[in-house]
C-alpha cells in the first residue's frame, strides 16, 4: 500500500502540516484494517520523516528518504505485490498516474480504475456528468470564462484535493485579487457559496452498484479566505433515507467507480446537493471501523468475488481532529 503524502511523495521536501496529519490518519487505519485480515502480508512505503511516528510494527516497511524516486521505488513494490491500493490526492495526475502504473503492472488495483480518477478528479467534468443524470449539484463554470457577479463565490482547482487552492470570493475586490494570482485559470472552476450543513457519504461502489457505509458532518473554519477542513465526524446521521437513492443514483452515473468513495454533500432545507465525488480513500475512513465495526478494506476485498458485508457491529459517532481550531 502507498498513502503518497507519507509514503514518499515529498521526500525532496519537508512534509505538508493538515495533509500529512490526515495522510498519516488515514494510512494508519487502513494498516490496521489489513493486519486484521488473516493472510494478507501488508507492505507499506514510508518516508523517513515519519519513521516512529506510524505503527509499522509487524509490516514490510520500506523507508523513502530525498535519495529515492517515489515512482520509480512505487512501481518496483507494486510489481513484487499480488494487489495494491494506491492513496493520493487527485491534483496534477497523481493519482490517475499511481492507478494506471497498477494497471500496467498486471496487479490487482483495490480502488477505483483510472478512468473514474479521470472523471471524478475533475470537477468541471463531474458537474457536467451529474447534470446528465439529473443529480442536484452546485452551479459550475471555468474560471477562465467567469465574469464577477454579485453575491459570495468560491474559486477552487479544478483537480484540488481538500481545500487546497480554494479562495472564498466576497466582493469585487476578491474577484480582482484572485483574477490576477490566477495565471492559467483554466486550471480552476467557479462556483456560488451555498450556505449550508456540509456533511460526506462514505461508499463502496461496483459495476453501477452502490453501498452506503455512514453519513458524516464536515466541520471547517474560514481562515484567510480559505475553508480549512478541522474535524470530521463519522457516523454522524444514523438515518440512511435520505441519501440511499442519491447513492444508487451516483453508482449508476458513475459506473467506473470501484472500491471506497467518499461524496462530498452541502444540505439546504430544500435541496441535498452532491458537491465532489472522491475516487479514493478519505479522512472520515478512519473513524469508519471504530464507529461501525466495520473493516472497510475486507469488504473492498469482497468486492472482487462478490458483494460486501456492510451490516455494522456497533453505531457510535466517531470525531476525527484534522487540525486544531484557531478559535479554541
Amino acid at each position: 500500500m502507498f498513502e503518497y503524502i507519507t509514503g514518499g511523495g515529498f521526500n525532496k521536501q519537508a512534509l505538508p502540516g493538515s495533509l500529512a496529519r490526515e495522510g498519516r490518519l488515514m494510512l494508519q487505519a487502513l494498516l490496521d484494517n489489513l493486519t486484521a485480515i488473516d493472510g494478507i502480508e501488508p507492505v507499506v512505503m514510508l518516508d523517513e520523516q515519519l519513521a516512529g511516528s506510524v505503527n509499522t510494527v509487524g509490516k514490510s516497511t520500506v523507508i523513502i528518504g530525498p535519495e529515492h524516486d517515489v515512482i520509480e521505488e512505487f512501481t518496483r513494490l507494486a510489481g513484487q505485490c499480488d494487489a495494491v491500493w494506491p492513496v493520493a490526492p487527485e491534483f496534477d495526475g497523481i493519482l490517475q498516474a499511481l492507478c494506471q502504473t497498477v494497471d500496467l503492472s498486471g496487479r490487482i488495483l483495490l480502488t477505483s480504475p483510472a478512468s473514474a480518477v479521470a472523471m471524478t478528479g475533475n470537477k468541471l467534468r463531474t458537474y457536467e456528468r451529474l447534470m446528465q443524470h439529473d443529480i442536484a449539484t452546485i452551479a459550475t463554470y471555468s474560471f477562465d470564462t467567469a465574469e464577477y457577479r454579485s453575491g459570495e463565490w468560491i474559486v477552487k482547482s479544478i483537480d484540488g484535493a481538500g481545500c487546497a487552492e480554494s479562495y472564498l470570493i466576497e466582493d469585487r475586490q476578491d474577484f480582482a485579487a484572485i483574477s490576477s494570482q490566477s495565471q492559467d485559470k483554466t486550471r480552476f472552476i467557479f462556483q456560488p457559496h451555498i450556505q449550508g450543513e456540509k456533511t460526506s457519504l462514505s461508499c463502496l461502489f461496483k459495476q453501477g452498484q452502490g453501498w452506503l457505509l455512514c453519513v458524516n458532518l464536515q466541520r471547517f473554519e474560514i481562515i484567510n479566505k480559505q475553508y480549512q477542513l478541522t474535524e470530521c465526524v463519522v457516523n454522524y446521521q444514523a438515518d440512511f433515507s435520505p441519501y440511499q437513492n442519491l447513492v444508487a443514483a451516483i453508482a449508476q452515473a458513475f459506473p467506473e467507480l470501484w472500491g471506497y468513495a467518499g461524496i462530498d454533500l452541502i444540505e439546504t432545507a430544500e435541496q441535498i446537493h452532491v458537491l465532489e465525488i472522491n475516487p479514493r480513500l478519505t479522512t472520515s475512513f478512519t473513524g469508519i471501523y471504530d464507529g461501525l465495526g466495520i473493516n472497510v478494506a475486507q469488504q473492498v476485498l469482497r468486492l472482487l468475488n462478490g458483494e460486501p458485508q456492510v451490516n455494522p457491529a456497533r453505531n457510535q459517532s466517531i470525531a476525527v481532529k484534522v487540525r486544531e481550531s484557531d478559535a479554541a
